[in-house]
């Protein structure tokens, strides 16, 4: 912005020609918007709220009141409806919340009623509900199936060593091999055993369970790692191999991947005497597309 002075052009001298500094001041930077000028552009806090509430939730239109979105003043709707916090509004005066609003009608039944959603949709608004932080709606979808059920299931595979890192090891041997042969599926091998130590027929009769304990020497004697691409196991738990490939076919299937497996035969290696492996291997079948 230029500074104009009061003087004329015809009343300038040559004395009076500007130094550098002088000229610098003359170019000065705009100065920081006054409170009065912000003012035009966004509304003062704290904002006010009417009682009845027309809301946008991400292109889908509900109505509701003050009172309904504050029931649980820890949430993220408490904050944002408290007064604080600025939220925007679209043409038709409707306060905007940028997110998806397929399942907020869940949300507003929970906070008005306590009324929780079909089973179907548990996931989804449970998903939703860690958004809005609503810690009471989080607390009552957990003792509901599916999640309920998911709990248990997240137990159990507690007790599996690097899990997730073994599924993320199928996935990329399986894509590497399609990859490098150009085609729709890879195949893999997949041991999966619950016992770490074989059992034979000949123990069965000397041994009440399945479990028992052999010395340190005697159990280097049975370690070895089976000619498979990815091993599960062992762990200590009712659910059995079964369990763990239901487990693992969900998993994958969760990310869109296409898994098929059946059981090609067992661990065949030789340990020492009458004793060998016996692991059962499954070849996993990935499709890609």
């Amino acid at each position: 912005m230029v500074v104009v002075t009061g003087q004329s052009k015809a009343s300038a001298t040559p004395d009076d020609a500007m130094s550098s500094s002088d000229a610098e001041d003359d170019f000065q930077e705009p100065a920081t918007p006054t409170a009065t000028q912000a003012g035009q552009a966004l509304p003062l806090l704290p904002q006010q709220f009417p009682e009845v509430v027309p809301l946008n939730v991400g292109g889908m239109f509900f109505t509701t009141r003050l009172s309904t979105l504050r029931r649980y003043e820890d949430t993220m709707l408490a904050a944002m409806f408290s007064g604080r916090h600025y939220i925007p509004t679209d043409a038709e005066g409707r306060y905007f919340i940028d997110r998806d609003g397929t399942y907020f009608g869940d949300i507003l039944n929970f906070l008005r009623s306590g009324d929780l959603p079909p089973r179907e949709r548990v996931r989804s608004v449970y998903k939703e509900a860690q958004y809005y932080s609503i810690g009471p709606l989080l607390d009552n979808l957990e003792d509901i199936q599916p999640l309920k059920g998911e709990k248990v299931r997240q137990a159990f595979l507690g007790l599996m060593p690097y899990y997730k890192e073994h599924l993320e090891r199928i996935v990329e041997i399986a894509k590497l091999r399609a990859m490098q042969r150009k085609a729709r599926f890879a195949k893999l091998k997949v041991c999966v055993f619950k016992e770490e130590m074989p059992i034979t027929p000949y123990e069965c009769p000397h041994f009440n369970s399945l479990r028992f304990e052999r010395s340190e020497s005697e159990a280097k004697l049975f370690e070895h790692h089976c000619e498979v691409d990815v091993s599960f196991g062992p762990w200590e738990a009712v659910a059995d191999v079964y369990d763990l490939l239901h487990c693992i076919v969900t998993d994958l299937s969760a990310r869109g991947i296409a898994v098929d497996h059946q059981c090609i035969g067992v661990c065949d290696k030789h340990l020492i005497n009458h004793y060998y492996c016996k692991r059962p291997i499954y070849e996993f079948k990935i499709t890609w597309w």
